[in-house]
């Protein structure tokens, strides 16, 4: 699978600004295989109304991720430094949702296509509940926070419309290399922040058939009675989405291994 991508990864971490946030490594337009040609007219749509009106805007996560990997994404996600309601202004087929973490979906025909607004990572500022999972996050910051408040080192992959360049804040081009699925931070405090995201991590790994890092296997292990006080409804349509992605089988054997089912 990696062989057509190998070129593309180096041995690297993302360095320090110095008010202690990554600096990213730049990948340019040319020296990576994601291009205007392989997304969507309505992605594209979004990220050019964005940069036309003064932001920034960049796809970020699973699109970029499977991009990079030579797969077709089956949506996209926009990241920007407009608010929900500056972008909702320039999209007249655009609506404002949730409470937890507000976000725009700009509809063309069938294709949603889901803006967020650059999150802050600061866990003051952060509302959690007294078992440390988020219950609102709806403090704006920058790139380089919001890299910081992604999951997964793959998921942290932000392609810039602006100059076409692949920015990687967290080592994902070389976690994507390896085949490793890492988290970013310390993998039991961001399971107790949102328990999904270990359901989330045997859904990666069986789609993309990567290994879980031993320090998440065992987060996962100490975590994984926390889903007991996530929303039913929540966790219906994570289980949808793994069951339904293809690799039923790869899914359930990493369910049962991990204990995820009691």
């Amino acid at each position: 699978m990696f062989s057509r991508i190998r070129n593309l990864f180096r041995p690297q971490v993302a360095a320090a600004t110095a008010g202690g946030l990554p600096r990213p490594r730049v990948i340019p337009r040319g020296k990576h295989p994601v291009s205007p040609a392989s997304i969507s007219p309505a992605a594209q749509r979004v990220l050019e109304g964005l940069h036309q009106g003064g932001f920034r805007a960049c796809l970020v996560g699973g699109g970029v991720r499977d991009l990079l990997l030579g797969r077709e994404p089956k949506d996209f996600d926009v990241t920007t430094d407009a608010t929900p309601e500056q972008v909702r202004r320039l999209f007249r087929n655009a609506r404002i949702i949730g409470r937890r973490f507000r976000i725009v979906h700009v509809r063309f025909g069938r294709e949603i296509v889901e803006v967020a607004t650059f999150r802050a990572n600061d866990p003051d500022a952060v509302n959690t509940d007294e078992d440390g999972r988020i219950i609102s996050d709806n403090v704006y910051g920058t790139i380089e926070t919001d890299a910081l408040r992604r999951d997964f080192t793959v998921n942290a992959l932000y392609y810039d419309h602006a100059d076409g360049s692949v920015l990687d804040f967290a080592g994902g081009m070389e976690d994507l290399k390896a085949g490793r699925l890492r988290l970013i931070g310390d993998p039991d405090q961001r399971f107790r922040e949102d328990p999904v995201r270990m359901l989330r991590a045997v859904r990666f790994a069986a789609k993309l058939g990567f290994i879980i890092e031993q320090p998440v296997q065992e987060a996962i292990l100490r975590q994984a009675e926390t889903l007991e006080g996530i929303a039913p409804a929540r966790l219906f349509e994570e289980v949808l989405k793994m069951f339904h992605a293809g690799y039923a089988v790869e899914t359930f054997e990493q369910l049962r291994h991990f204990g995820l089912f009691r």
